[in-house]
C-alpha cells in the first residue's frame, strides 16, 4: 500500500461527521518530508477541525514510527485554486458557478445537477433579449478540471 493511501486511512479514522479527505499528498524526496492533507466536509470544515485533525494525526504517525526522521504536516482545505476532484464535492456546490475544462472547450455556468456519471452546467449566452440559458451535460470522464469561481453579487 503507498504511502498516501496509509495516511488518508488514518486520517479517515479520525475525522467528523461529515468530513472526508480530498487528497493525501507527499514528497517525500526531500527532508524534513512534507505531508499534506486536503480535508473537506458536506458542510464545510473550520480551522480548528484542521488543527485538530493535525494534532491527532501527527500523534499517531509519531506513534506509529511510520516515516523515518523529520516531516512536515500541513492539514488544509482545497481552497479556491484547488479543483473539484470527488463527486462529493460536486454536489456540495451545486447552486455555485463552476469553470469546467475540457479537452477541446471550457464551460462556465451554474452546477445544476450531479449524477454518478456526470454534471450538468446551466450556461448563459447571448445579452439582452437574446439572453439564453442552455444546460449542458458534461460526463466526468470528459472532465479535466472543475474550479469553483467567486462572484461578487
Amino acid at each position: 500500500m503507498e504511502v498516501t493511501e496509509q495516511i488518508q486511512r488514518l486520517a479517515e479514522k479520525h475525522l467528523n461527521e461529515g468530513q472526508f479527505i480530498v487528497e493525501v499528498i507527499a514528497s517525500l524526496k526531500k527532508t524534513p518530508n512534507k505531508l499534506i492533507v486536503i480535508l473537506d466536509g458536506d458542510k464545510g470544515v473550520t480551522i480548528d477541525d484542521c488543527a485538530n485533525l493535525s494534532r491527532v494525526l501527527s500523534d499517531a504517525l509519531d506513534k506509529m514510527g511510520f516515516l523515518k526522521g523529520a516531516y512536515m504536516l500541513e492539514v488544509s482545505t482545497p481552497g479556491l485554486d484547488h479543483p473539484l476532484k470527488l463527486n462529493r464535492q460536486y454536489h456540495k456546490n451545486i447552486g455555485r458557478k463552476v469553470r469546467v475544462k475540457r479537452a477541446d472547450n471550457t464551460v462556465e455556468g451554474l452546477l445544476v445537477k450531479v449524477t454518478e456519471d456526470g454534471i450538468s452546467v446551466e450556461q448563459e449566452t447571448g445579452k439582452g433579449k437574446k439572453k439564453e440559458i442552455k444546460e449542458v451535460r458534461i460526463p466526468f470522464v470528459e472532465i479535466d478540471k472543475t474550479f469553483v469561481l467567486v462572484t461578487f453579487k
